[in-house]
């Protein structure tokens, strides 16, 4: 049935979720489509941008069987039901065959190819890794010398597979590159290494050698999460709550009249990439187009609408950054009728960005909300109701979310009135099992009447029509003499000026107030605007007297993650920084080396460095709240 409000949802609900017959694992999943559907499209890649029309395709049968086949290379390596596969892969078919095969004999760990390399085996060793998945040396990638480097440092690893881009290369260049790893691999004799499409060839299709039956409770992945403040956590998660939850998101978008076609551009290693652009539509029968090992990052942006033209994309998944980035191409006569939704989480989009995009390009944006301890996705505007321009949606169906009053202590009061401010919190299928180091889990969970429910540190409100609207997040809110400001007062305001593209507002060290607001902006292309005329426009357009910033900044680019979000911490960062250059220099200290560090016990840590001790800069850093390391 069509989701226009919630009662649709709560009538999706009126059958209990016993009789949805569910599949019980990732694996059986997609062989139920691939048993359903054989020789339909399932996956089609093309390696370069520029030669998009270029793809290499399987069929739903060729995809399984190639999922098979790396679950069997995986098992005879030694992977059982409890041991970890980390990939650390950038987007490639191969990168698909080693999540849903890995999934199928042990736990798959996604670890972020942009890491450097102390990073990636730090996680590795965290997780106790057995095997790693990655890119074989090649002119044009450090990966795999970056992380060879520090892989003592991972003492659980004891097999590697190389994966390189030779079946998507011209035969001759291909033959020169297979040519070529052949001899890097004689060079790293200290580990056992092999060409994971080598031992796949070798390998049965129709079944798998271990002869595993995966229940909806096993491990299925570890994802890493570092939430507001840059620290890694290990998510824990299983095969049901991710079955549970690509269906979920399935069922609010039904009926369909057709199968979609759907492009991935958000890197693998992230749940939107892997759920939303992989497993969602495999189990609806879909077509999933993958676009080059960088997707987003590459080239992909500035030819997307010739993309979407040339394979009819129905549908695309994106953060704020990459709407912002495809409002400056213009559509020209590429025929994007095909396109009927596109798919915003990650992070709040702007409201006028929202309503740019769907005013210049005619393409409805269903934006939802989700988190890596939850699945992947937990609301969505409905995709026949109406959408409400900066509301996260309604829940997805026999997912229970609500905004709940917690004390000072972080024990639950109550529930939420409508539309008053809580903290959200979700129980339901789609909940991860908890944090991988047990030390992490504290306050993740809240006993509410019995039931245990995930508290998810973000502030919002439910209004009487059931949709949530996030008002913050509790860590990212500015404290500034007690008294609370939350960063989307300021956000809101500077993005309707028509300079702006984007914003990001941050606390910035003070004295006397803790934290006093600032905002970072990025300008549109071509734009020229003062930065006091940004703050001239702040301070008009914010009711709020605390919140208008201090200051406005103007950036090149603001920093962001590896799927598009805004990084905060880099700019928190930045901040520290240029306080203690400014106490600095009030004193006369030239001679100093300031390293700001997201340290893993104590936070944001300024390492500072000095040639002599200096009494007064030492007094003057002690009224901020930040912590100082002292090195000689």
């Amino acid at each position: 049935m069509a989701v226009r409000n919630i009662a649709d949802i709560r009538q999706i609900e009126s059958i209990p979720l016993a009789q949805r017959d569910l599949p019980t694992s990732t694996y059986a999943a997609i062989k139920r489509t691939a048993e359903k559907l054989p020789n339909v499209p399932a996956l089609s890649f093309f390696l370069d941008a520029q030669r998009f029309t270029e793809a290499h395709t399987w069929t739903y049968a060729e995809l399984f069987a190639d999922i098979t086949r790396a679950a069997n290379v995986f098992h005879d390596i030694g992977i059982a039901a409890g041991d970890v596969v980390a990939f650390v892969l950038p987007n490639l078919p191969e990168t698909h065959f080693t999540i849903w095969g890995g999934e199928a004999a042990g736990i798959v760990m996604a670890i972020n190819p942009m890491l450097d390399g102390p990073q990636i085996t730090e996680l590795l060793h965290a997780a106790k890794a057995k095997l790693v998945v990655t890119m074989a040396p090649s002119p044009d990638n450090d990966l795999w010398q970056k992380i060879e480097a520090n892989l003592a440092s991972a003492p659980s690893v004891q097999q590697v597979l190389w994966v390189s881009a030779a079946p998507y290369l011209p035969a001759a260049t291909a033959s020169k590159l297979t040519e070529a790893i052949a001899v890097a691999r004689g060079r790293y004799n200290q580990w056992s290494i092999n060409d994971l499409r080598t031992q796949m060839a070798t390998q049965p299709s129709d079944h798998l050698k271990s002869g595993r039956k995966i229940l909806s409770t096993d491990r299925s992945s570890y994802f890493c999460t570092g939430g507001t403040t840059g620290l890694p956590k290990i998510a824990v998660r299983t095969h049901g709550a991710e079955v549970f939850d690509a269906w979920a998101l399935s069922a609010n978008m039904q009926p369909r009249s057709e199968a979609y076609t759907l492009f991935c551009g958000l890197p693998l290693f992230h749940v939107n990439g892997q759920l939303v652009t992989g497993l969602f539509p495999w189990m609806e029968g879909d077509h999933v187009v993958l676009g080059t090992p960088q997707g987003y990052r590459g080239a992909v942006l500035a030819r997307f609408w010739e993309i979407v033209a040339h394979y009819r994309i129905n549908l695309f998944s994106g953060v704020p950054t990459i709407y912002a980035a495809l409002l400056q191409l213009p559509t020209n006569d590429h025929d994007i009728s095909s396109l009927h939704y596109a798919l915003c989480g990650a992070a709040p989009m702007p409201v006028e960005l929202f309503r740019e995009f769907e005013r210049k390009t005619g393409v409805r944006i269903l934006e939802g909300y989700g988190l890596t301890e939850a699945a992947c996705a937990s609301t969505s505007n409905p995709p026949d109701g109406e959408s409400r321009v900066g509301s996260i949606g309604l829940r997805l169906a026999y997912q229970d979310m609500r905004a709940a009053i917690l004390d000072e202590h972080g024990a639950f009061v109550r529930f939420a009135t409508t539309d008053e401010v809580g903290t959200i919190v979700i129980k339901g299928p789609n909940v991860f099992a908890g944090y991988l180091e047990e030390s992490q889990n504290r306050g993740v969970w809240l006993d509410i009447n019995g039931a245990r429910w995930l508290n998810t540190g973000d502030l919002g409100r439910e209004d009487a029509d059931s949709y949530f609207w996030l008002t913050g997040r509790k860590k990212e809110l500015i404290i500034r003499g007690g008294h609370n400001i939350d960063p989307k007062v300021i956000e809101e305001a500077l993005q309707a000026h028509p300079a702006v593209a984007m914003v990001a507002a941050v606390g910035c060290p003070d004295p006397y107030a803790g934290e006093v607001p600032v905002a970072y902006v990025q300008l549109r292309p071509g734009a020229q605007v003062a930065a006091e005329a940004l703050l001239a426009f702040a301070t008009q357009h914010i009711s709020e007297r605390a919140a208008i910033p201090k200051r406005v900044e103007i950036l090149e680019q603001l920093p962001v993650t590896a799927v598009g979000k805004i990084f905060k911490p880099a700019l928190l960062r930045m901040e520290i920084k240029q306080t203690i250059l400014k106490e600095a220099a009030q004193i006369g200290v030239t001679d100093i080396d300031i390293d700001v560090i997201q340290d893993p016990r104590r936070g944001l840590l300024a390492k500072i460095k000095l040639k002599t001790a200096h009494e007064a800069l030492a007094n003057a850093l002690g009224h901020y709240s930040f912590q100082v390391d002292w090195s000689k």
